[in-house]
Formats: C-alpha cells, sequence, structure tokens
C-alpha cells in the first residue's frame, strides 16, 4: 500500500521534472474549466469545483497507487451529488464526503481493491450510459437559455419542464453552446496536444464579453469567485445526520472507489504500468476527507485527465501535483477572469463529456453480447434515469453477480475506462 510517489522519487531526474512540469500545467487547463462545470452542475457554487481540483487532485497524487492518476470532481458525481445537496443541504453533501472518505480508508485498509473485478461490466456500462443522459438533459436549461427557476431533479418532471419554457429559447446562448462544441472537437481532432478544452470556452466566452451578448455568465450567476482557499473546518455532525446520510456515503465511496480503479486500470494499460489499487483507494479516502473539510465537492481520479496528463508526458506522481498547483495559482491570481466564463460554453462542454462518457462507437457491440448483458444494461441504465442510482447499483449488482454464478467459466472482458 506504498504510495507510488515514493517508489518513483529516487533516481528522479531534472528531465522527468520538466516533462511533469510540462503534463500537469496542460492538465489544469483541461481541469479547470471541467471542475467548474461539473461543480455548477452538481448544484453547488463554481468555487466548489476548483477547491475540490486543487485539495483531492494534490492529494491522490501524493498518496495514490499510480504513477499518472490524476484526480478531482467527475461527472458521475453529478446525480449523487445533485441529489444530496437538493435533500440534505450542502452541510449533508459536506458529512456524506466526509464518511464516503473514511469507508475507503477502511475499504483501503481491509485490501478490497482488487473486488472491482466483481463488478459485472453491464453493470457499469449501464449506470454510466445512464448517468450520460442525466447529465446531458441537466445542460439543457444553460445550452438554450431557457427561464426556468427550478429545474427538477426527477427526469421525467425535468423533461416536463424544460419543454414547457421552449418559448423562452435564446438564440444567441444555444450559438454559444453549440459553437463551444464545434471548437472542442475541431481542436481534440486537428490540435490534440491543445488543452481544447479551456481554449473552446475561452473562445466564445471572449466573444461574449466583446460583444457584450445576452449570456449568464459565471460572475453575472454566481458573482465574484474566490481568490484564497477556504480554512478547513467540520460541518455540525450529529449521529442524526450520521445515519440519514449513510446511504449517500456508501454510494460516493463505491463511485469513487469504482471509478478511480478503473481509471488505473486503463492507465496502467496506457503506460504499461501497474497501479496499486489499495494504496489507490486510501489515497481517495483521505483525498474526500480532504476535499470536504475544505468545503469542496466528492472526488476520485478522471480518466479525461488521466489520458490528458499521460499524453502530455506526464511520467510520475508529480505531474498531478503541478496540476492541482497549477489551478490553485489560477485561482490566487485569476479568479476574475473565471467569471466572465460564459454558462452555455460549459453547458456545451458538459453535453460533450456526456457523449463521450456513454462510449457511443460501442453502442452496437452492446446490442450484441448476450441476452442477458444487453438486458442488465438496459435495466441498469432505465434505473439510473428514471428512479434512483442507489437502486440501479444494488439491483445490477446482485443480479449480474447471480448471472455470473451461472457462467463461471466465461471469460473476463477487456472493459475500458469512458472519458469522463
Amino acid at each position: 500500500m506504498t504510495p507510488q510517489i515514493l517508489t518513483t522519487l529516487p533516481g528522479y531526474t531534472r528531465a522527468l521534472f520538466l516533462r511533469d512540469v510540462v503534463a500537469g500545467v496542460t492538465v489544469a487547463m483541461v481541469a479547470l474549466p471541467l471542475s467548474l462545470a461539473i461543480a455548477i452542475a452538481s448544484g453547488a457554487d463554481p468555487a466548489k469545483g476548483l477547491i475540490t481540483a486543487i485539495v483531492a487532485g494534490f492529494l491522490i497524487s501524493l498518496l495514490g497507487g499510480s504513477r499518472v492518476q490524476i484526480g478531482g470532481p467527475t461527472g458521475a458525481f453529478i446525480v449523487v451529488v445533485f441529489g444530496v445537496i437538493a435533500d440534505h443541504g450542502y452541510d449533508g453533501l459536506l458529512i456524506a464526503t466526509l464518511m464516503a472518505g473514511l469507508i475507503l480508508l477502511i475499504a483501503g485498509y481491509f485490501r478490497a481493491g482488487n473486488l472491482i473485478r466483481l463488478i459485472p461490466e453491464p453493470v457499469i456500462n449501464g449506470f454510466t450510459i445512464g448517468i450520460a443522459i442525466i447529465i446531458a438533459t441537466s445542460q439543457l436549461k444553460d445550452l438554450f437559455g431557457l427561464s426556468v427557476t427550478d429545474v427538477p431533479a426527477e427526469f421525467l418532471a425535468k423533461i416536463e419542464v424544460l419543454w414547457d419554457a421552449r418559448p423562452s429559447f435564446s438564440t444567441v446562448s444555444a450559438l454559444v453552446g453549440l459553437g463551444t462544441m464545434v471548437l472542442i472537437t475541431v481542436f481534440r481532432r486537428a490540435a490534440p496536444a491543445l488543452p481544447g478544452l479551456i481554449v473552446a470556452v475561452a473562445i466564445t466566452s471572449a466573444i461574449v464579453a466583446v460583444l457584450d451578448l445576452p449570456v449568464d455568465t459565471i460572475g453575472s450567476r454566481f458573482g465574484a469567485l474566490p481568490s484564497t482557499l477556504p480554512w478547513p473546518s467540520l460541518p455540525d455532525i450529529t449521529v442524526g445526520r450520521l445515519v440519514e446520510l449513510l446511504p449517500s456515503a456508501l454510494i460516493i465511496a463505491f463511485l469513487a472507489g469504482v471509478e478511480s480503479l478503473l481509471s488505473a486500470m486503463v492507465a496502467d494499460r496506457m503506460i504499461a504500468g501497474q497501479h496499486r489499487p489499495n494504496a489507490e483507494l486510501l489515497a481517495q479516502g483521505a483525498a474526500n476527507i480532504g476535499a470536504a473539510l475544505f468545503g469542496g465537492l466528492p472526488a476520485t481520479g478522471a480518466i479525461a485527465r488521466t489520458a490528458t496528463n499521460i499524453r502530455a508526458g506526464g511520467q510520475t506522481p508529480v505531474a498531478g501535483l503541478v496540476h492541482a498547483v497549477t489551478i490553485l495559482l489560477v485561482m490566487l491570481v485569476a479568479s476574475g477572469l473565471v467569471g466572465y466564463m460564459a454558462m452555455p460554453a460549459l453547458a456545451g462542454l458538459l453535453i460533450l463529456t456526456a457523449w463521450n462518457m456513454s462510449e457511443p462507437h460501442k453502442w452496437r457491440d452492446h446490442l450484441v453480447q448476450r441476452k442477458a448483458d444487453v438486458l442488465l444494461l438496459g435495466l441498469t441504465m432505465v434505473l439510473t434515469v428514471l428512479a434512483d442510482l442507489t437502486v440501479a447499483i444494488g439491483v445490477g449488482v446482485a443480479l449480474g453477480l447471480a448471472l455470473r454464478l451461472q457462467r463461471r467459466n466465461a471469460p473476463d472482458s477487456d472493459w475500458s475506462e469512458p472519458d469522463r
């Protein structure tokens, strides 16, 4: 359970440091707009996303079991976080995140990292696609500039409210959002080494500012962002609150563990390495406790940012530390500029992220799997969208394990982490 940084630092060279610095700064430019957008979509203040990327991102790299893992807030948490904040307030989220961190520490201590292999692939694919659907629909309000005061959390009720608000459709907002999506796609294909996410958002947000277009920005909706990290503090914890929030904490811990370990597995394939799953769980536990103490969101390893780190030349956990420090410097010296980011641009970014999460290039393969696997995927997806993530995961895992017992000799599938 030794952190990878202790293994990689002996023999660390200046050349390695320079590569890690370049990679860390590059991935920070990707993480910055994503962290803001995920926080807003979760029903939190955008600054909470930056705090999470800084505190949790630093701890995941410092203590983690992967050489190249980049941590922070991810899209998979949006559904859970939004629901916890709506039902229990932001203090409730902090308590649930603290509890999740403790659960992950216990899981790491008892070496539960290898249990990730027991989770059926169709369940992971099903709730990932379901989460992607929820994320995409949650961004339609900002993408189209709809005038809606409160958007319900329930999927069908949300669609009904958004449909009723269609007379308030804003062509300008839609053009900004769709333009951002086009630019991100173009940059990814034409200049993959460029941090296309922040460049695309910066271009369309600059157009909004220069032309004074009637489009909401982070600053106009949320006010000025803080230019310093808050002091760590504990929320008001009672036994009743702990019992009430335990189910949410278990889901957060489950998602954080699954996301981080699957992300680390994919990173291993990209660098021909070997992560330490139990060290990774311990790091996720410490990161979520740290994020909660500073008022942040739940965090986990993020494959989109991890892959960016690898492609940019990141070699050791130092790149992840640089990524967190870079975002901190942006918060300290350029928080005013962040306030100019246009809300439709961030909505377009998240919709594109949700599309990539769903892995559309694999849909055909999903449909030609065993009928039982297709049913399991579809059931998990529908329950995620229409019912509750807790129910979806519980039913999916239970049914999936029952099916696995029926075919113990079936070969393991070659699963790959979606771009979240």
